[in-house]
């Protein structure tokens, strides 16, 4: 054993102990709140009482177009089904769909999707794990629609 270790507890010893035990704490603070930050996606809207002023009246005019969406992962593609009330397949004016993980933006990858008739598909790079799909459509009159589905990939 060292010096320092030995003898009685001084002032000094007690001193040297008790702040390490506050330079440890305040180091894994230090660190968990930089990963913390390094790893939260963002924003979702810039001003929120901005965004609260037109969500109800945004709801209503997303719910009359009586849309659904489902998406099933295929292989290395994903397809994405957007339906109206009497099952029949949509095709909006414009499609955005971004693939990602729930909890960092550093895997998104917004999706190059084609129309085949009945369901939009695209190429994605997955790994097993809980996954998330925005996406963003726009009907023919305007209508903007917005869906965030989970997906969960077995390994």
């Amino acid at each position: 054993m060292t010096g320092f270790f030995r003898g009685p507890i001084t002032g000094s010893k007690f001193f040297a102990i008790f702040a390490s035990f506050f330079i440890v704490i305040i180091a894994v603070n230090i660190v968990m709140a930089t990963s913390a930050i390094e790893t939260f996606p963002g924003l979702v809207v810039k001003n929120s009482y901005v965004a609260s002023q037109s969500f109800d009246r945004d709801r209503a005019a997303q719910e009359a177009l009586g849309w659904t969406v489902d998406a099933t992962v295929d292989g290395d593609h994903i397809e994405i089904a957007i339906t109206n009330v009497n099952g029949s397949a949509v095709e909006p004016a414009t499609v955005v769909a971004t693939f990602g993980r729930p909890t960092t933006t550093r895997d998104d990858q917004v999706l190059d999707l084609t129309f085949d008739g009945s369901v939009f598909r695209g190429p994605i790079d997955y790994e097993p794990g809980q996954w998330r799909l925005w996406i963003t459509a726009t009907a023919d009159d305007g209508t903007e629609f917005k869906q965030e589905l989970q997906v969960h990939i077995r390994g």
